[in-house]
């Protein structure tokens, strides 16, 4: 015969090689004739009695390297799951500086916090500052992907003052949308008459579109309103007077040309 367990040749009451039982077994609860290989009773369920040692220890093994394996494929599934995740981005809302020929020059900051936790005109310059940093590297996707999250916390402002206005108007002169640039620069005239940055916004709108009658018009207008605006010691000029005197110089440039221009006529 040979043993039921490891198919060796045996003989008498136990395998020479394993130590399986070789003779018929009875469940010790309802004495149901078992196999010899039987480790519970298949009609009460009773745990067999009398395993073999070695038998014991090859399931024991068995167990235990069946054990290891899936905690080492466990380990190396939440090891990529976190790996191929890492931390989700976040957008750097940081004030680096932006070019004077568009808009002020601003000093740079660190890395912003959430913009979630901020009031909402800070969530409006934040983001401004965010596009006009763009715009000055010629990351237009940048400037794509921020524009409408600008103009939307411009819509959102409890408050809209000229300053605010002259940021929103700059956000649409970047991306062309030189319609709603104008129109606010119409508000910002009927609300404050001879602002220097309603003729700011039309002549940089008429340069876009090649107007250069409009371009002349609004330096016009500039020039005759400087003296006056900048004595009123207004807040907004002083923060945006790289931008204010750039304009001031290139409409008395004009100004200067075309009275040449007549002279030699």
């Amino acid at each position: 015969m040979t043993c039921p367990n490891c198919g060796a040749p045996a003989a008498g009451n136990f395998c020479s090689g394993c130590g399986t039982s070789l003779t018929t077994r009875a469940c010790s609860a309802c004495r149901t004739e078992l196999s010899p290989q039987a480790r519970f009773c298949h009609r009460c369920g009773h745990p067999v009695s009398g395993i073999a040692p070695a038998q014991r220890a090859s399931e024991r093994r068995a167990w235990m390297v069946a054990g290891i394996l899936c905690a080492v494929l466990l380990g190396g599934i939440v090891y990529r799951v976190a790996r191929s995740a890492g931390p989700p981005p976040a957008p750097d809302m940081a004030n680096t500086g932006v070019s004077s020929a568009t808009v002020p020059g601003t000093a740079p900051t660190g890395r912003a916090p959430d913009i979630s936790s901020m009031s909402p005109r800070e969530r409006f310059d934040r983001l401004f500052n965010r596009v006009m940093q763009a715009a000055e590297a010629g990351d237009s996707s940048t400037v794509e992907q921020f524009t409408p999250m600008a103009l939307g916390a411009y819509q959102q402002l409890d408050s809209v003052d000229v300053d605010a206005r002259y940021h929103a108007a700059v956000i649409h002169l970047q991306v062309g949308d030189l319609g709603p640039a104008k129109a606010l620069a119409d508000t910002i005239l009927r609300e404050s008459p001879g602002h220097l940055f309603g003729y700011l916004i039309r002549g940089t709108a008429a340069r876009f579109q090649g107007d250069s009658a409009g371009l002349k018009a609004a330096q016009k207008e500039f020039l005759s309103h400087y003296q006056a605006q900048m004595a009123a010691k207004r807040v907004e000029y002083l923060e945006h007077q790289p931008v204010v005197e750039e304009f001031r110089q290139e409409a008395e440039r004009t100004e200067k040309t075309e009275r040449s221009g007549k002279t030699i006529k």
